[in-house]
């Protein structure tokens, strides 16, 4: 990819179409060089997933340059919670009338299946920061949002296969608990990364302090926000994306409408601790530093975790019943979930219809799903969970990698020069 990215990038093709297959070649079904038992290993998959979500999760945040009060926000906040349900109760239904599965393991088909992913579908995610285009604001705000929104529903599936640790989500208090998880998620990792980033540039400024380690900075609020979160009982995806909404608000406030790479300008080698310490670049400098480090660690993240799947996919192989699955999520539930969601609200057809098919499954389905393995409940239904799941998200992976880039190319050709407002 570092010889190849340049080329890559000008096909219609996504490099999660690439890394796949070369997980399906180096497992069991092709070479037999790696074997990785998602049973046995689930616990370490889990964290890798994990990892990898949770750097995605914050990237996302900090490209939403865009003010909370502004009413585009409502467009993947109804995505992120409306669409998250109505995906999860259809699939659900989906899972006990077409599949005849369980009604624990079709909830859980349901919550695994409904994130969508904020990385995979780099044409469609915000390419600018402060871009206010309806369609990729959406799927990238989505993307951020329904990857923790989707945690109670996963807990319910649990619960209703007799996991033990899943019990209090089946008491008449789960659905305020699932609010406060949400809620409190959000208002700790916003309100820590808040705090953290004032202190940071104020060092900077007023004693010039705490330079460089932009990516301690990074990691560290990751970490922190997402530690904190599950102190108070929060969902730490919420937070995580919360604190990178966060830092970008704090840029924003200093910086105005002026975008900023203008703010920061053309930094010879040698003057970065001047333009870390200037009273108006400060804050435009730090944002933009470690944006640019999560979105390296973002393409090794998207690396390790498509490798994975085609690894998996090599041990657990494709089924008729994921294929089937895939197209009833992709053709018939997300369209209407995204239907659903949206009504009332202002957007384009054609927007609309492109919501409805860029909802890509990936590394959000991944790491439930691996996250779900770890508990005890039958083999054989996890067997099945899997293969369905793995198969889904692979058709999922291939058709938008396919579609992204000719669909936005001849959106944006016929899209009007209209500003939103």
């Amino acid at each position: 990819m570092g010889l190849l990215g340049s080329i890559w990038h000008t096909l219609p093709l996504s490099p999660a179409m690439l890394y796949l297959p070369i997980g399906f070649i180096l497992g069991p079904s092709g070479a037999g060089l790696v074997t990785l038992d998602p049973y046995e290993n689930a616990e370490l998959f889990t964290l890798l997933t994990e990892i990898a979500l949770l750097i995605s999760l914050f990237t996302v945040g900090l490209k939403l340059r865009v003010p909370l009060s502004d009413r585009i926000w409502r467009l993947p906040l109804r995505l992120g919670v409306i669409g998250m349900l109505v995906t999860s109760g259809l699939m659900a239904l989906i899972g006990i009338t077409v599949f005849d599965l369980p009604p624990g393991v079709a909830v859980l088909l349901g919550a695994v299946l409904s994130p969508t992913d904020p990385v995979l579908a780099s044409d469609v995610q915000i390419h600018d920061v402060g871009d206010r285009d309806r369609l990729r604001f959406s799927i990238s705000g989505e993307g951020g949002m329904n990857d923790g929104t989707a945690y109670p529903v996963v807990m319910l599936g649990l619960f209703l296969l007799g996991v033990e640790e899943a019990q209090h989500y089946g008491s008449r208090w789960a659905p305020l608990q699932a609010l406060w998880g949400i809620l409190a998620g959000f208002g700790s990792g916003f309100l820590l990364a808040r705090g953290v980033v004032k202190l940071a540039l104020h060092l900077r400024q007023r004693y010039h302090k705490a330079l460089g380690m932009e990516e301690f900075l990074t990691l560290g609020l990751i970490a922190a926000s997402y530690g904190v979160a599950h102190l108070v009982h929060g969902v730490g995806f919420v937070a995580v994306f919360a604190a990178g909404v966060a830092m970008r608000r704090i840029e924003h406030e200093r910086s105005g409408v002026t975008p900023p790479s203008e703010i920061i300008g053309a930094v010879p080698a040698g003057d970065e601790p001047a333009v870390a310490t200037h009273p108006e670049k400060a804050p435009a400098y730090m944002a933009e530093t470690v944006l640019g480090f999560n979105q390296q660690l973002e393409h090794i993240a998207e690396f390790v975790m498509v490798l994975l799947l085609g690894i998996m996919l090599s041990v657990a192989g494709l089924s008729l019943e994921g294929a089937l699955a895939a197209a009833l999520l992709l053709l018939v539930v997300r369209p209407l979930s995204v239907f659903v969601s949206l009504i009332g609200e202002q957007t384009g057809r054609t927007q609309r219809v492109l919501m409805g098919w860029f909802g890509i499954r990936g590394i959000g389905s991944l790491y439930y799903l691996m996250f779900a393995l770890q508990y005890e409940w039958p083999l054989a239904m996890k067997e099945r969970l899997v293969s369905l799941v793995l198969t889904a998200v692979t058709i999922s992976i291939l058709l938008h990698g396919i579609s992204a880039t000719p669909l936005m190319e001849r959106y944006h050709k016929r899209r009007l020069p209209i500003v939103d407002k």
